[in-house]
């Protein structure tokens, strides 16, 4: 229970209608979950308007209605709130309901197009392993220290933001990492949190589709930078163009990382196989279980992030020798017979000539294959579906093209749109399986010992979503099965 009055202190907004005395229950943007006593947000969402549903709200109960205008014909007793941005009013409230969780611990942001989730998830085993409580919020899943919970959004709403980092205070978290997506910038939702850093890992083509164009997407990344205070920290990626312009605005202390171009963190790769590679860090020596450029940016990250936090840099390299890699992101699985899968959730056309290059850079060249099973996601971003299809031609030996999330899109009409990016040089070493299993199949009955299949786009996800239904798929569990049925 929280009084109204000291509840709305904390939003700045501009009309207020009936006097703000009492006590609220919850907070709810969802009508549906209304209940007596409650404050009812009204969010313009990309599929419904909030504003359409606050006579449910209070007939369901709501006694404070925050919209960004009045409903005439409410009855007299309920307080309504006008506000400029009611994203920004449902943050401001859901921080303050929460009693300010995120000011409690060292809370780390970290955003850019890939590796928000290795980056975020191997910081939180880094400090579990280097003796901290720790807390994650990802898209794989959320941890506060050991518990589990399973992750919906790869930046959740903000209520439930601010319930896991109040539980997680409650839990004696001392640091807690999560990733900021541009979605989640854009709907405000991260907007009054108290971060101490932030890290930027790169911005490379996606989401097109809810952003309209490349500028605004990587403006929305900015802002994250724009907003954070003086006594934190702004870590960037200096070998990424638009590393430094992240930091242009930003009160933040600034440092950079990099395997490329001078920084304030500096690695190398000395050598790599399919176990893990060698990186000099700051010209210490320290072996990965992880392997490829993009992870080695990863783990540099992470190793900037610590020593930032004034972790002793010999601990800090001792713990990432020991961390493993987060799951669907380069997962290996071998068969009896010797073929080897990788699942990787690359989904966009940098993250997967990333992966294709890196295995490419390691398998031997004589007689061994990589052969590529890849989709794309409906309802998403058409442009990058070419993109994708002439990235997975060119590096691979032979592509199956198949779905991934259809969702309400026809499947084949987006394998259709991969194909028209393949160049008449590649078109032979192509193949259209629409249905993933057998796609997966395929793959592997196509694959001599040795060689090498590579399963794009889902990495962790355990479903397909096909005309608004949600099917149980995991493409681990798939290759599995395929391998089993070689014995």
């Amino acid at each position: 229970m929280k009084e109204i009055k000291e509840l709305l202190s904390h939003i700045n907004y501009k009309e207020l209608k009936g006097i703000p005395e009492g006590k609220i229950s919850n907070i709810h943007f969802d009508s549906r979950k209304v209940s007596n006593g409650d404050v009812f947000v009204a969010i313009k969402g990309v599929a419904a308007d909030g504003h359409n549903y606050i006579p449910q709200a209070v007939k369901q109960g709501a006694v404070v209605v925050v919209a960004e205008k009045f409903t005439p014909g409410l009855p007299e007793n309920i307080i309504q709130v006008l506000v400029d941005d009611t994203h920004t009013a449902l943050s401001q409230l859901a921080s303050a309901y929460y009693d300010f969780p995120s000011s409690k611990l060292k809370l780390t942001g970290v955003t850019g197009t890939n590796g928000k989730t290795t980056v975020a998830t191997l910081s939180y085993r880094l400090f579990k392993e280097l003796g901290y409580k720790s807390g994650l919020l990802s898209t794989v899943k959320i941890m506060i220290g050991e518990k589990e919970y399973p992750a919906t959004h790869t930046t959740p709403d903000p209520l439930s933001i601010n319930r896991y980092l109040a539980e997680m205070v409650e839990e004696g978290v001392e640091y807690a990492f999560m990733e900021v997506s541009s979605h989640g910038l854009d709907q405000k939702r991260t907007t009054a949190l108290d971060f101490d850093g932030a890290v930027f890992t790169n911005l490379t083509h996606d989401h097109l589709d809810y952003h309209k164009t490349f500028i605004n997407y990587r403006d929305i990344k900015k802002s994250f930078f724009d907003a954070l205070k003086p006594e934190a920290f702004a870590l960037v990626n200096a070998d990424d163009k638009n590393g430094n312009f992240m930091l242009q605005n930003t009160a933040a202390k600034k440092y950079t990382y990099a395997l490329k171009n001078p920084a304030d963190f500096k690695a190398r790769i000395l050598e790599q196989n399919f176990t893990g590679m060698l990186l000099l860090i700051d010209q210490k020596e320290v072996w990965v279980q992880l392997i490829g450029e993009f992870n080695a940016y990863n783990i540099l990250a992470i190793y900037a992030t610590a020593v930032l936090y004034g972790m002793d840099q010999f601990d800090v390299l001792q713990a990432i020798s020991k961390l493993n890699s987060v799951d669907g992101r380069f997962d290996i699985q071998l068969s009896t017979s010797g073929k080897i899968a990788i699942v990787d959730y690359a989904h966009t056309p940098d993250a997967l000539e990333n992966v294709l290059k890196t295995i490419n850079s390691i398998r031997p060249k004589n007689t061994e294959r990589l052969i590529t099973i890849v989709g794309a996601g409906g309802n998403r971003d058409k442009t990058k579906r070419p993109e994708m299809a002439q990235v997975a031609a060119k590096h691979s030996d032979q592509v199956i093209f198949t779905s991934d999330n259809p969702r309400d899109e026809d499947s084949e009409q987006i394998i259709e749109d991969m194909e028209a990016g393949v160049p008449g040089e590649y078109y032979k070493k192509t193949l259209k399986i629409t249905d993933r299993r057998q796609a997966i199949q395929a793959g592997v009955q196509l694959a001599n010992p040795g060689d090498i299949i590579l399963i794009a786009g889902k990495g962790h996800e355990d479903y397909q979503i096909i005309k608004g239904v949600k099917h149980h798929f995991d493409d681990r569990e798939e290759v599995q099965k395929a391998f089993n049925k070689e014995q």
